[in-house]
This record gives structure tokens, sequence and C-alpha cells, in this order.
């Protein structure tokens, strides 16, 4: 039997609340004219909210002999522990104008890429995100992080390598240049001998040292060939860099059609529980 009675006094509640309502209606009314105004108002606040994304590849050092060099440059968890920091965040913040505390709780990092067995080969994009109510702040604060973060990962170790490669690539060319200059010689000296019809020894000597020289030249021209390639493969692919630098956009925004209904129906809601709770006081008077 207790069932039916709950049921009954249920019944009974929602009929005295109906009959609150119905009775005190302006007060439901009321609330709902000072909710939708007071939306309107809250839309007037300029609580526009901007946020700026910048994408960042760790990249894939290897080591001299080509083999993958893991370390917390590669994990994506470093690059948190170094936006999160606050020395960095201070240097962000004096980049873009804007105070360290702006910058406290609206830094977030996330993975772009799939996690699984190919996951520890293939390293992907970081997002690195930073919101704000200035956009123009927001974006210079999330590229001064983003760079940060370069600097801080595999780009220091990786920029050894590419001075390293560049150094040696200048040395090879010159050398590749000077033996240019010495075949040219050779050619016009066997020209010369051919005209004058030398000795055959003697025009045998030059035909040598020509010989060697464009095999010297040859076996420059394939280390210069191996040296850019391992330049632009340490540069793309070795070395973390800024795939995308941020550029703020408008996150969320208090409209004022928005803000008129939420702030009306809120108004509604209270107005109604006032309006059931006053009939019920005055019922017991």
């Amino acid at each position: 039997m207790t069932a039916p009675q709950f049921d009954a006094e249920r019944e009974v509640d929602l009929a005295r609340w109906r009959r609150a309502v119905v009775a005190l209606w302006w007060l439901p009314v009321a609330g709902l004219v000072l909710g939708a105004i007071v939306g309107v108002l809250y839309s007037f606040r300029g609580g526009t909210n901007y946020k700026a994304t910048a994408l960042i590849s760790l990249g894939q050092p290897t080591s001299p002999g080509g083999a993958l060099v893991p370390s917390y440059g590669t994990n994506p968890r470093a690059v948190s522990q170094i936006v999160s920091g606050a020395k960095f965040q201070e240097q962000a913040a004096n980049y873009a104008d804007m105070r360290p505390a702006a910058l406290r709780g609206h830094v977030s990092v996330g993975t772009i890429g799939s996690a699984g067995a190919g996951a520890a080969r293939t390293q992907p994009l970081i997002s690195l995100t930073v919101t704000g109510t200035h956009g123009k702040n927001v974006a210079l604060a999330a590229n001064k992080l983003a760079d940060i973060v370069v600097a801080q990962t595999t780009a220091s170790y990786v920029q050894e390598k590419i001075r390293t490669f560049e150094a040696t690539l200048a040395n090879v060319t010159r050398q590749i240049d000077g033996i240019t200059t010495d075949l040219n010689v050779y050619k016009a000296a066997l020209a010369e001998a051919r005209k004058q019809k030398l000795d055959p020894l003697q025009q045998l000597v030059i035909v040598g040292q020509e010989d060697n020289a464009e095999t010297r030249q040859g076996n420059l021209i394939a280390q210069q060939e191996t040296l850019q390639q391992q330049l632009v493969f340490a540069k793309q692919v070795e070395s973390a860099k800024v795939v995308e630098p941020a550029a703020a956009i408008k996150a969320a925004a208090h409209t004022k059609s928005t803000s008129l209904v939420i702030g009306a129906l809120i108004g509604l809601i209270l107005g109604a529980i006032v309006a059931i709770a006053g009939e019920g006081r005055l019922r017991r008077a």
C-alpha cells in the first residue's frame, strides 16, 4: 500500500505546485522578464574568448650511424612540462605584452596522431593552444611558446649536426671548384700539346693528370650529393620545428540571443520556485 500512497502524495504536490504557479503567475513572468534583461546585459560584458594553436613537430633525431636517438625531446609529455614552467611562461608573457598570470591555466598541449605499435617510430604533431581575451596577444604568446619548445627539444642537437654538414659541404664545394679549374687547365694544355705535336709521352702525362682530376671530381660530387641529402633530412625530419604558426580565432562569444534565452529560462524557473514557496507560506498563514 506504500506505492499508491506515494503516487497520491506526488499527484497532490504537482497539483499544488500548478495551482501556486497559476495563482502567483506574475512571479514567473517577472522572473522571465528580469532574466532576459540580465542575460542581455551579460552579453555586453565583452566576454569574447580567443584561442591560438600552433602545430609543432618534435622531429626524429638519429645518431651518426642512422639509429633513432630516444630522448625527452621526442616525448610529447616533455612539451607539457616545458610550456607549464613559470620561467618559459614569463618569457612568452613578456613577449606578448601580457601578465604571466594571464597564461596560467590557459595553455594546453594535445597530440595529433595515432598511437600504437608504430608510434615509437612516427612522432605525432603537437598542438599547443593558448586562450585569452585578446586575440593578438594570445597568438604572440602561443608562437613564442612554440619557439621555446623547438629550442628546448631536438633542435639544439640537430643544429650541431646541421652546422657540421654545412661546413663539410662548403669545403667539398671549394674542392670541386678547384678541381674544375685544374681540369680546364689540363684540357687547354692537352689541346696545345696536340696542336704543337709534342712527344706522345708528354701528352700521356697530361692525360693521366686529367683522368686523376676527373676521378677525384666524381668522388667529391658524390660526397656533395650525400651531404646535401643529409642536410635536407636533418632540417626537414630530424629537427623539431613549428609546422604551422598560431593565429587567433574566436573560441566563444556571449551572443545577445543566446544570453537572452538562457537568462529568461533561468528567471522563469526561479520565478516558479518563488511562486510555489510563496503560495505555501500564504496558505499556512
